[in-house]
């Protein structure tokens, strides 16, 4: 029987201060590896709120740890505060209106998932103090989801080597259990090198980096043709060679992503575009370095903890929103397409509603179309049991990565939304410290689908993270 009516007042109580945490993180947006502000705004919640605190995880300036408690069970609570170059935005605003230099914005309402991550841990954290009740509460400030895979570091390092479990979350349209499924990928940058010469009075004489560039691209757009139809390749120019086409292009750099369901084939996929990229410089006559900048690993569910989790939404029931709160949805959802909107009632298989704010739960086999991003919260998944949750915090149909989440990031809405899956995440931490049972269930599971399909690692065991993605 979940105990969510009493955790639930803990986080009513703690409430107000945590929203303006997460208004807070939004106002200083920062990217990957560089969210120093917001770092420094949680471990100053942390010690307000009383947590033993640790900083410095795994080498990375931004990761910090608040642990309270002693004895008992060790259960985690992950957030995340980075955010995303040019989504700049102003809060509130229904047009596309950045901010003076458009620079960094939530546009994946991180500044969100950090403050609701830490409302729970926090409200859990209470409610055992309360009832005098052994066990360990953490929240771990993970650095550089998108793109940097910090998680993923973490990891390797040991630092969840003592957790029993973990709950997380992520902003989203709808709330309710978070379908395990994620992409693993690897990040590699290719460093071309030619050689200058005037691109009109001695052509002859160079040897173009920007050529090689191309023919890779050439080559990666043959080879999609020729991989599983659920792997991904992008890629993104780092350095095109500089602003002048009358000299020929010494250096330039591309970014590939390449992502599979399966980590195994995304190690086999690296070597592919690695000869393609051999081929380009041989082509090409330019030298080629590639350098293995990160990697992120899928998810792997945990039946039981998604079911906990599940039984807490459902006692809990949907989010409260207001005809002002409704108002502003509709007028984000006038800045985006009929499919954007068919397409999030799709991802779950549900037909359309009247409303632009969530009206219902969703969860595991809703027997809709996942599009599939990928997560570090995957290489913790396999680590140990790990289960999350959509929160209902932006308009029906508002992709992530976009001006329209970051305009929705300091809404009242949002802030509702963030409110409502922290009671979720505290009432599935407080069923795991007073389940003796469940929480050995879920381990129990775990340890089978490791036997079953072991861990593949991606990531490089010599591999630094890369502090300036």
């Amino acid at each position: 029987m979940s105990n969510g009516p009493r955790i639930w007042e803990h986080v009513d109580g703690l409430a107000e201060r945590f929203v303006e945490l997460s208004d807070k993180v939004w106002e200083t947006p920062e990217l990957n590896y560089q969210e120093y502000r917001s770092s420094a705004e949680h471990l100053g919640m942390l010690r307000e709120q009383g947590f033993r605190i640790e900083t410095g995880l795994a080498g990375m300036p931004t990761a910090v740890m608040g642990e309270a408690g002693t004895g008992g069970p060790v259960i985690a609570f992950l957030g995340e505060f980075d955010a995303l170059p040019e989504l700049s935005q102003e809060a509130g605003a229904t047009e596309h209106r950045p901010l003076a230099g458009n620079g960094p914005g939530h546009g994946c309402g991180h500044n969100l998932l950090g403050s609701g991550a830490l409302l729970a841990a926090t409200a859990v954290k209470d409610w055992l103090a309360a009832n005098n009740l052994p066990g360990r509460v953490r929240y771990y400030g993970c650095p550089a989801e998108e793109g940097g895979a910090g998680k993923a570091f973490m990891v390797r390092d040991g630092v969840f080597a003592d957790v029993d479990a973990a709950i997380s979350w992520h902003p989203f349209a709808f709330a309710g259990v978070m379908e395990p499924a994620a992409l693993a990928y690897a990040i590699l940058d290719f460093s071309f090198t030619g050689r200058s010469a005037h691109a009109a009075g001695s052509p002859h004489l160079g040897r173009s980096a920007l050529d090689a560039v191309e023919l890779m691209s050439v080559g990666v757009n043959y080879l999609r043709e020729h991989i599983p139809t659920d792997c991904r390749v992008h890629y993104a120019y780092l350095n095109a060679g500089g602003p002048a086409p009358n000299i020929v292009q010494a250096a330039a750099v591309v970014r590939y992503i390449v992502r599979s369901p399966r980590a195994a084939e995304v190690l086999m996929l690296i070597e592919r575009v690695k000869r393609i990229a051999e081929g380009a410089a041989l082509m090409s006559e330019t030298r080629v370095e590639p350098r293995f900048v990160c990697a992120m690993n899928s998810l792997l569910g945990n039946h039981v903890l998604e079911r906990a989790m599940a039984r807490n939404f459902e006692i809990l029931g949907v989010p409260v929103f207001d005809e002002a709160d409704e108002a502003f949805a509709r007028q984000i959802q006038d800045t985006l397409t009929k499919e954007h909107i068919q397409s999030a009632y799709a991802m779950f298989g549900l037909e359309p509603g009247d409303t632009a704010l969530c009206d219902r739960i969703v969860g595991r086999g809703a027997g809709g179309k996942q599009m599939l991003g990928s997560t570090d919260v995957g290489d913790v998944s396999w680590a140990i049991p790990t289960v999350q949750a959509y929160g209902a915090t932006h308009a029906i149909g508002t992709p992530l990565h976009t001006w329209q989440v970051t305009a929705q990031g300091k809404s009242p809405h949002a802030h509702k939304g963030m409110i409502h899956v922290s009671k979720v995440m505290a009432a599935t931490g407080v069923d795991l410290f007073t389940d003796p049972t469940l929480l050995a269930e879920a381990k129990k599971e775990h340890a089978s689908r490791l036997a079953r399909d072991p861990v593949v690692r991606i990531l490089p065991p010599d591999l630094a993270p890369p502090l300036a993605v």
